[in-house]
């Protein structure tokens, strides 16, 4: 299967909940997960961000495409 998303992080299935038309399915992550973000320079600048802080990532996406190898 061919897909379009770059960011990938390995994970595992915990649970699956059901009903006629949906499924959610829960993940534990493996292992480590690294991510990247773009931001104005402004932004950086207002937060005072620099190499080595610690930070929160807040993850907003439209979609988590699961694949089965």
């Amino acid at each position: 299967m061919k897909y379009g998303a770059r960011n990938q992080i390995k994970a595992r299935v915990t649970s699956i909940k059901s009903d006629e038309i949906m499924s959610l399915v829960k993940f534990d992550v493996i292992g480590q997960a690294k991510m990247a973000s773009v931001l104005t320079y402004e932004s950086v600048a207002e937060m005072g961000l620099k190499t080595g802080d610690e930070v929160r990532l807040i993850v907003k996406a439209i979609d988590v495409l699961p694949v089965k190898d």
